[in-house]
């Protein structure tokens, strides 16, 4: 079974930064996709940022140019770089990986990020 272990949340300023991580339990390159959603009080939870196996990479419009994904081959970890935060991206944020040709969906357990106004 895969597991999909975040780090790295807290609570920061407005207009600072944090560096979301999660570890993959396999090769991060045996995913399709792997991603960070979110899940604010009350709300829908919300793909935030997408890679694929390619690399290709799709974002969410409120954190195009705000938020980047990368995935480490070595470490076998996502990441997720965010910058210029608002107070509205305050939520848990969870790790997502797919596999078509194997489990399908797996997710981390969130981690939480807060960010004061």
């Amino acid at each position: 079974q895969v597991q999909l272990v975040e780090s790295g949340g807290g609570l920061v300023q407005a207009g600072g930064s944090l560096r979301l991580s999660c570890a993959a339990s396999v090769n991060v390159l045996s995913f399709n996709t792997l991603g960070w959603y979110r899940q604010a009080p009350g709300s829908k939870r919300e793909s935030v940022a997408i890679i694929t196996n390619g690399g290709g990479t799709r974002y969410e419009d409120s954190v195009q140019g705000r938020f980047t994904i990368s995935r480490d081959t070595a470490k076998n970890t996502v990441d997720l770089q965010m910058n210029s935060l608002r107070f509205e991206d305050t939520a848990v944020y969870y790790c997502h990986g797919f596999r078509l040709w194997s489990e399908g969906d797996s997710w981390g357990q969130g981690t939480q990020v807060t960010v004061s106004s």
